[in-house]
């Protein structure tokens, strides 16, 4: 069985996905698949710099990813464009990630994607888990994380589902808006629940 987390930047996905890594369930991040399909030498990247610049590098030829960042979220096309570039690419490698793990000792795995539902992945899991947190616990997290202002953090959380509608389309939900004692309590009962759904 395959659950996709997803939850609105800075919400604490990766933290989540740790918890249940401690409990023995392998998961798959889309973001390091990400940075897969864009290291040098891999078809996306060369896209990316036949339409951007070779100024869109860092000093070891590797993308840079806030300079591409600053641009994208800046300009709905381009992000759109560059979404269009590594989504299919992503996917593909997500498919192949997922295909090892359901060889694995353990009943399920994660695969965490931020854009779940925006990038067309949900129906690629047998379940939709979201992490939620308030936004404006979202917009500070990401201010202090990525060095960025309130401005270009509160434009990444525009740029993403509502939570409403990330909300609506859950199967779980964890709220981690609390301490980490919370956030593992929550992650053990959704691990019991879903050996118990694996089973049947």
């Amino acid at each position: 069985m395959s659950i996709g987390l997803t939850g609105g930047i800075a919400s604490g996905k990766s933290s989540v996905a740790r918890a249940f890594e401690v409990l023995g369930i392998e998961w798959v991040d889309a973001d390091d698949t990400a940075r897969e399909v864009v290291a040098p030498g891999e078809p996306a990247l060369a896209d990316i710099v036949a339409r951007h610049g070779k100024e869109i590098l860092d000093e070891h030829g590797e993308l840079n990813r806030r300079a591409l960042r600053e641009r994208v979220f800046a300009d709905e096309t381009e992000r759109r464009w560059l979404e269009g570039v590594i989504h299919p690419r992503v996917r593909k490698r997500l498919l192949e990630h997922m295909a090892r793990m359901a060889q694995g000792p353990a009943p399920y795995h994660l695969v965490v994607v931020p854009l779940l539902f925006e990038a067309g992945l949900s129906e690629i899991v047998d379940r939709r888990l979201v992490i939620d947190v308030p936004e404006s616990l979202q917009i500070e997290r990401t201010a202090s994380r990525d060095g960025v202002t309130e401005a270009q953090a509160q434009a990444i959380v525009d740029a993403q589902l509502p939570r409403e509608e990330r909300l609506a389309r859950a199967d779980d939900v964890i709220d981690n808006s609390g301490d980490l004692e919370a956030l593992k309590r929550q992650v053990a009962e959704l691990d019991e629940k879903y050996r118990r759904l694996a089973k049947e």
